[in-house]
């Protein structure tokens, strides 16, 4: 009997050496399968930028030309935005900048809202990128803050540097200074490292000639009838010298002659008739498709190769605080750790959109992924620094000082709203927007469009009325937010200071302080959509339409989610801690 038992222990031994065996190879086989759909997904949002550079390139080289409309710092900063989010790079927008300071189009000071607009628009990628994990309602929530917590930033910079800069110059003198101390040369092109790694396979797609987008912003209105998609990719210039007698001067003339080689792209446009509008189209749907795919397939093998003790290990890691009394420094070590990440990826939108995913997943907290997106803004700057360095001698002062103003933009936004735990207001605003879309999905593409098209140009509309129309509709505006955040935070902490009938919202109609109301019209709309499509289709069965009644009978408005303002309509809303800006559940 103990000789059964033993051999039975063994054999059972055996089992579980065996399956944790074949776990550790099936995870080890999944690691290049992780590289692979990590470089797709790095590769497909390359081509989504070139997609939306094709669709909105010339529009977007277009808006920079009116250099009049670009000196009100509004209408700058409005159209950064706008441009950044056409382009869907801050690298194109900034190039453009950097071509009218040095052509004397633009000055320094016109262009610092445009950088400022460029700083916000860039972080839409990452936002789109958070979208495609909707599917999970707590990843969404998760990734949707960590995405959202770089727009909040950037907002709240903006909101804050822009007046002082209007009325100071502050970033314009400093830069001024800096570049005057220096005795600046022409140095070598700085590094792209990735770029050496994903071009391969972009240049096989696509390539562009994103000089027709600076020069249009420049005023060369040849350029509009002239293609972004580059046809002639390698041009050698050889000069050679000859020598040749002339027997009626009795002497050796010496001739130069020119010979120019090109040689033609490969990538597969190159020979399309296509308008470039179609060719974006066409690889604006691709390249979503291609991102969508590898964003869900790099969740899936992250959710299978991070479970149990592994993923309990490396989020305490990647998440736990330095030992006292050094604990705050782990937030700079986060940023360094961005800041480096983001200079050998050369792209703030590449390093954001990656980590959105492991932010989505659990693995880094948003505590975490907000001192990262703050180095990551300093990474693309000091790359900025380093394009601007390896201008041409006529460009040279303008490219570093607008990259400098970027960077010193930056360098103010973290010491706003990073060294002290109670200014870290990015944290606290990016859970809420979470929150809400955990609630209700569709509130994240109201957010995109609201943030990054319909707000700025109603800004910008009310910015070309007039100073005196601007202010006089933005500031009560304000005002009016400021005392609702005020009241707000009263009722959920000290409510008795408050008369008995600001202590809630309840006197108010539903559709002024929550979302139910239009989530009511929202599902109302979806599901007739759903029922005529349903009634088309001629090969529905009875049954079919008996199921697709009875789900239209019991379907919940969302999830019944809490209001847009304050937090006890519901048993579980969000609650912000003061102290630290932590999400927390009732």
């Amino acid at each position: 009997m103990q000789a059964q038992t033993v051999h039975h222990y063994m054999r059972s031994e055996e089992h579980v050496m065996e399956a944790t065996g074949k776990h550790i190879f099936i995870n080890i086989c999944k690691i290049p399968l992780l590289l692979l759909f990590l470089y797709m997904f790095i590769c497909s949002l390359d081509i989504l930028s070139s997609a939306f550079q094709l669709a909105g390139g010339k529009v977007a080289g277009g808006i920079f030309k009116d250099n009049a409309v670009l000196s009100n710092p509004v209408a700058g900063l409005v159209v950064g935005i706008l441009v950044t989010v056409l382009v869907q790079s801050s690298s194109t927008s900034t190039s453009i900048v950097v071509s009218l300071v040095s052509s004397g189009l633009l000055d320094v000071g016109s262009a610092i809202p445009i950088i400022m607009g460029s700083n916000i628009g860039t972080s839409v990628t990452n936002t789109i990128v958070a979208l495609m994990q909707a599917g999970e309602r707590e990843e969404f929530k998760r990734a949707f803050a960590g995405a959202t917590v770089h727009d909040c930033f950037n907002w709240l910079s903006v909101l804050v540097l822009l007046p002082l800069e209007a009325i100071t110059g502050m970033m314009r003198l400093m830069s001024e200074a800096i570049v005057e101390s220096f005795n600046i040369v022409t140095g070598e092109k700085g590094p792209e490292l990735l770029k050496v790694i994903t071009e391969p396979f972009t240049k096989r797609i696509i390539q562009l000639d994103r000089t027709v987008i600076v020069g249009i912003a420049t005023g060369q209105e040849v350029l509009r009838n002239k293609s972004l998609i580059k046809v002639w990719c390698q041009t050698q210039i050889a000069i050679q010298k000859n020598a040749s007698f002339v027997p009626s001067e009795n002497s050796t003339v010496l001739t130069t002659s020119l010979h120019m080689n090109a040689e033609k792209c490969t990538h597969l446009f190159v020979e399309t008739r296509l308008s470039d509008l179609a060719v974006g189209l066409i690889l604006l749907v691709c390249s979503l498709l291609v991102l969508c795919t590898c964003l869900l397939l790099l969740v899936k093998l992250l959710n299978s190769l991070l479970q149990g003790q592994v993923a309990k290990a490396i989020q305490k890691v990647i998440n736990t605080d330095f030992p006292f009394p050094f604990s705050w420094l782990t937030g700079y070590l986060a940023i360094l750790i961005g800041a480096g990440m983001t200079f050998v990826v050369q792209s703030s939108s590449v390093f954001t959109s990656a980590i959105t995913p492991l932010i989505g997943i659990g693995v880094i907290s948003i505590e975490r992924a907000y001192p990262l997106t703050l180095g990551s803004n300093i990474g693309t700057t000091t790359t900025a620094i380093l394009a601007g360095l390896a201008s041409p001698g006529d460009k040279l002062a303008a490219a570093f000082q607008v990259a400098l103003c970027h960077f010193i933009f930056n360098i103010l936004g973290i010491l706003l709203w990073y060294p002290v735990p109670h200014t870290r207001l990015p944290i606290r605003m990016a859970c809420f927007l979470g929150e809400r879309t955990a609630k209700y999905r569709w509130f994240a593409v109201l957010y995109l469009i609201l943030c990054f098209l319909l707000l700025p140009s109603f800004v910008f509309a009310l910015s070309m009325a007039g100073w005196q129309i601007l202010m006089g509709i933005c500031v009560p505006v304000v005002a009016v937010l400021l005392c609702i955040v005020i009241l707000n935070r009263l009722q959920s902490h000290k409510p008795h200071l408050l008369p008995r009938w600001l202590q809630t919202w309840d006197h108010l109609p539903l559709w002024m302080h929550s979302l139910k109301p239009m989530d009511s019209i929202i599902t109302r709309a979806t599901l007739c959509c759903r029922e005529a499509q349903t009634r088309d289709q001629s090969r529905t069965s009875p049954e079919d339409l008996t199921d697709y009644e009875e789900e239209k009978n019991h379907a919940p408005l969302a999830q019944n989610g809490s209001c847009l303002i304050y937090d006890h309509e519901t048993e579980t809303g969000a609650v912000f801690d003061s102290m630290n800006g932590k999400c927390s559940r009732l």
